[in-house]
């Protein structure tokens, strides 16, 4: 399932936060949204999403979403939204009871998606028990049993360490890898950008427009930390923005 952005525009009373965006987000790719602060981002995911109602424009699914999808779009958010009472496999269920899936059909799936994020000996461990990159790992884990059509992740790893978040952009790419899915990832971070994006959105400051649409060619299983490309690219995607990076700084300050 594809999804299209069509001239979506978006307000909070005066204070307009987007204007004429138009985007394709194409099935089995990841795009990434980057910009400057304030530029919109978490809101355009929401959009999309459709945890809010763009004042202008519209979001359309473009085709089926997978055959057994039980949510065609799913949210991975940054805190991990774990229920501390609730072991690894009891938060993975919740999103399952919701549809009434319990019992064989239930475990069937949770042994499948933690088998994917390599957490099946962590089945029983509480979310205190885990690091972060592991509490991380099981909302990935969750997003992925309701088999969505799209993952809508909202800076997933902005709240690890460096070291983590490297080994979590390994984890999400040799799953991509193995299976591919379609995910729109806001990020700050444009090594995380370079990392793991089919396709870069570059959002200029607020109202938030997309000034390019910055294409990544070279495989996902590829790309290494030092990759002279990607540092090519990384510099590139910070050229676009420093400028509006610097005056949406200055936005925010005098706020």
């Amino acid at each position: 399932m594809d999804l299209r952005l069509e001239n979506i525009g978006h307000s909070y009373g005066d204070m307009e936060v987007m204007q004429g965006m138009d985007l394709e987000i194409p099935a089995g790719k990841i795009v990434c949204i980057v910009g400057p602060s304030g530029c919109g981002k978490s809101t355009l995911l929401r959009l999309i999403g459709g945890l809010e109602q763009p004042t202008t424009g519209r979001v359309l699914q473009i085709g089926e979403p997978p055959v057994e999808s039980l949510n065609p779009l799913t949210f991975v958010f940054q805190d991990f939204a774990l229920l501390p009472w609730r072991t690894v496999e009891g938060n993975i269920s919740l999103v399952l009871e919701d549809h009434g899936i319990r019992g064989k059909q239930a475990d069937a799936i949770i042994s499948g998606v933690l088998a994917r994020t390599k957490l099946t000996e962590f089945r029983k461990a509480l979310p205190k028990q885990l690091s972060g990159g592991m509490k991380q790992r099981v909302a990935i884990s969750r997003a992925l049993a309701v088999n969505p059509a799209v993952m809508l992740m909202d800076e997933p790893l902005s709240a690890l360490d460096s070291q983590t978040r490297e080994l979590l952009m390994d984890d999400l790419v040799s799953l991509w890898t193995r299976e591919p899915f379609t995910a729109v990832y806001v990020t700050h971070n444009l090594h995380e950008a370079v990392r793991l994006g089919h396709f870069i959105v570059v959002l200029s400051r607020r109202p938030g427009r997309i000034r390019e649409v910055v294409a990544v060619d070279k495989p996902l299983a590829e790309r290494e930390l030092g990759d002279v490309d990607l540092e090519q690219t990384q510099k590139y995607l910070w050229n676009l923005m420093r400028e509006e990076a610097l005056a949406a700084d200055k936005e925010l300050i005098n706020v």
